[in-house]
């Protein structure tokens, strides 16, 4: 019973930001006999419970009106003119499209009698559509000072692993896309580069579970769009802050003997400076964080079981310290009341340095087997520009984009390895290179339409990425220093899409196709001992519906099905292996292929006039499965995790998300997810470092999370907010993770009349959060346990001027 008050008490997410969508109304006015446009005709917008008046206009020369800010709701546009007949027309303004094009509205002199028109409207207290959550940054309190990583552990359906990736529904297939854009910084790979983004340059967070067809295909499990903050305000103005704390404040597990001391106190220390100028036609904005950080990375210790009865035990302990430069600047400008142009740059600059000790012993801890002491020095360096134009029709709605997309990243890894044996003492060292280039280039055209709008587009993409690998082993070195070389990685993806959005009173209807054409090249150093060249490439259609019901303005069903590709990234098939683990060692696989998904989803959502609920049912067939797999090779205890594909996989589950004012000053958030994970049998032939065979049966587990969220208003502009999560057990491929939980709280208080902020929290309060998995092969098992850094205290203060 405890264990479920826990899961409930952890799965409050956060507070869905709600705005009331507002929509601009527009049409042409002509002579129904002449069919030549009429100036000057008056235009109402009336209730439609007592026919009083929201807004009115005239037509301009060419017949075109718009009635701009028009709330949610139902009403009639009567259009009106001496000598003719009034016209009246039902308009219902949804949450779907801002744009209502009510095309050619006809007046003429022949006399009709209006029937009488009965549509009942309110407007809806929360807007959030069901397959879109927004969620503001800045609600996130427990999280204030902290990277963007870190406050999205806290919104609802996302968890974060212990290696920084981040999952929706139990699934790490998730796109992540920065001001829209997918980027080298956070999308192509892994997520853990969000650690080092502070969330205080960020304004919200939008997380999309079924993406229509005019975003790309990849990410079954969804898409997360992170929005940095742009100023709207006139004149130049800015934000100032500071941010100070501190992780690792005791020890959660000690060290193996013989090694060095894990961090503690670990300083974190992030200035950062937000600066706006806008005048007339022109906004420019500048962005500028620093980030110094020490943590305790990771604190693994790690039990390996062989049949033959050999046991060894191991710890990997990483004391890291990280230095991030990050600087965004650009400008908008609108060149004439239909066109307008911006452009940007984001540049990133990150220093890590990676002390790390790995002893590896018997069964009782009274023999040492192994040291390997490493450090690792990396420099990655980010840089993103982009332009975009848009060209406005005299058609309010209708609108023409034009962007382009270009993306450098690059990896610069050095590792110095010194390997302690019982008989003598090796050093060895490696170097990596690599370099990424991505160039986007799409052009989108929407037309609103009288009852929902039309989205049509073209995207093109190339992806290069050359990496060079330089092993210099030393005595006796256990480095595979064959698997070097080069490899080059490259891609070519054109795409086209369509998508037709129909709102009606109580019907909406949204129905997209996008077919992409893949090519995917990997060539690799021809002297490689076990991989070589390969690749694929299809065409592939990937459609997306969804069907709603209104009941009412507070009530809807809505259905969802989408079909989505996962294709391997760059750093899944990298063939070379990767020695941070010096006996659990990854190693990426060229003949890795894309994971298909068909998703199916029923989902309810209700508004009253203190909060929601919002629920869901879904189910996820995953085709060719991307996973690691562990396996060893005759007369080694080494492990190996290679990526493979497993066969087939699926995600039944169901997802509750409510939110209530309890009172004015305490609102409540509950975020439920349970899901069963299903992994039929599979078999795989791993070819690293030489092939052999492994079969898994068939895998079942009932897994989800809970959230609970907090959040208090309190006088003298305090506030605060308390978040408690609970994961439960989760499948993994061979095995299982175990059960995780934690408890997240923060304050803050507005002062000098509202400029200032000061602010204090603390990650995981109780430091309970531990990662822990038991993976199960053939002829071993192991069971690793991390103590990494979770518990951290911050404090800080900002101000705008």
């Amino acid at each position: 019973m405890q264990r479920i008050i826990l899961f409930l008490l952890w799965l409050t997410g956060t507070t869905l930001a709600a705005t009331a969508q507002q929509a601009t109304v527009s049409g042409i006015i002509k002579d129904a006999a002449t069919r030549e446009p009429m100036p000057f005709v008056n235009i109402s917008l009336l209730t439609t419970s007592d026919t009083s008046l929201v807004k009115a206009t005239i037509t301009a020369e060419q017949g075109r009106f718009q009635l701009q800010n028009v709330r949610q709701g139902s009403y009639l546009l009567m259009a009106s003119y001496l000598g003719y007949q009034p016209h009246y027309l039902p308009v219902r303004v949804g949450e779907l499209n801002p744009f209502l094009d009510l095309g050619t509205i006809a007046l003429t002199s022949n006399a009709r009698k209006l029937n009488e028109v009965t549509i009942a409207g309110k407007a809806a207290i929360v807007s959030p559509k069901m397959d879109k959550k927004t969620f503001s940054i800045t609600d996130n309190v427990s999280q204030t000072g902290g990277s963007v990583l870190a406050a999205m552990k806290n919104l609802p359906g996302i968890t974060v692993t212990s290696d920084g990736k981040l999952q929706l529904r139990g699934s790490e297939q998730v796109m992540v896309l920065v001001d829209g854009q997918q980027t080298a910084l956070t999308g192509f790979g892994g997520q853990s580069s969000l650690d080092n983004i502070p969330a205080s340059a960020i304004d919200r967070i939008e997380i999309i579970n079924n993406p229509s067809a005019r975003y790309d295909a990849n990410g079954n499990a969804g898409i997360i769009n992170i929005i940095y903050k742009k100023e709207k305000k006139e004149g130049f103005n800015g934000k100032a802050g500071i941010t100070t704390g501190l992780g690792a404040l005791w020890i959660k597990q000690d060290n193996y003997p013989g090694i060095r001391p894990q961090y503690q106190r670990t300083p974190k220390v992030n200035p950062s400076l937000s600066l706006n100028y806008r005048k007339g036609k022109v906004n420019f904005f500048l962005q500028g964080d620093y980030l110094y950080n020490q943590t305790l990375n990771k604190n693994e210790f790690v039990d390996r079981f062989y049949e033959d009865g050999t046991v060894v035990k191991q710890q990997t302990k990483r004391n890291r310290t990280t230095n991030v430069g990050t600087l965004k600047a650009g400008a908008d400008w609108n060149l004439s009341s239909q066109d307008n142009f911006s452009v940007s740059a984001l540049y990133t600059r990150e220093h890590i340095l990676d002390r790390g000790d790995e002893p590896f012993f018997n069964k009782d801890l009274s023999q040492r087997l192994r040291l390997w002491q490493f450090l690792e020095d990396e420099m990655k360096t980010t840089f993103t520009a982009s332009t975009a134009w848009q060209h406005r029709f005299a058609q309010p709605g209708r609108v023409l984009n034009a962007g382009f997309n270009y993306t450098f990243h690059r990896e610069d890894e050095k590792y110095f390895f010194t390997n302690f044996m019982p008989a003598f003492i090796g050093l060895d060292s490696f170097k990596l290179l690599s370099d990424e280039h991505v160039a986007d280039f799409n052009l989108d055209y929407i037309q609103p339409l009288h009852y929902g709008r039309f989205e049509t587009g073209v995207k093109f993409r190339k992806r290069s990425i050359p990496v060079n690998m330089q092993f210099k082993p030393g005595e006796n070195s256990p480095l595979d220093v064959n698997a070097g070389g080069w490899a080059d990685y490259s891609e070519v993806i054109p795409a086209v899409y369509g998508n037709y959005i129909l709102e009606k009173e109580h019907v909406e209807v949204e129905a997209g196709l996008r077919v992409e054409y893949v090519k995917i090249d990997y060539k690799v150093n021809p002297n490689h001992p076990t991989y070589k060249s390969d690749g694929y490439e299809y065409t592939q259609p990937f459609p997306n519906l969804r069907l709603a019901y209104k009941l009412n303005e507070d009530n809807k069903f809505s259905l969802f099905y989408n079909r989505r590709v996962d294709r391997p990234n760059e750093v899944d098939i990298r063939i070379f292996p990767k020695y941070d683990d010096a006996e659990i060692i990854k190693v990426g696989n060229p003949g890795l292929r894309p994971q298909y998904t068909n998703t199916f989803e029923l989902a309810y959502k209700t508004d009253w006039s203190k909060g929601f609920l919002s629920t869901s049912i879904y189910h996820k067939r995953m085709d060719a499965t991307i996973t690691r797999i562990a396996s060893t090779v005759p007369g080694s205890t080494l492990i190996y995790n290679i990526f493979q594909n497993a066969g087939k996989s699926y995600n039944t589950g169901t997802e509750m998300l409510l939110s209530h004012q309890l009172t004015p000053w305490a609102t409540l958030g509950l975020n439920l997810n349970g899901y069963q994970h299903i992994m039929d049998a599979f078999t795989v032939v791993n070819l690293y470092p030489v092939e052999n065979t492994f079969s898994a049966p068939r895998q079942s587990m009932f897994s989800g999370n809970v959230k609970l969220n907090g959040t208090f208003h309190f006088p003298h502009a305090l506030e605060g907010q308390l978040t408690a999560i609970y994961q439960a057990p989760d499948l993994v491929p061979q095995g299982k993770t175990y059960a995780r939980f934690s408890i997240d709280m923060g304050v803050k208080k507005g002062i000098q009349h509202g400029r200032g902020e000061l602010f204090a929290n603390v990650t995981d309060v109780a430091n309970t959060l531990v990662n822990k998995k038991e993976v199960n092969g053939n002829g071993f098992r192991y069971v690793s346990t991390d103590y990494y850094e979770t518990q951290v205290l911050r404090v800080g203060y900002s101000y705008k001027f």
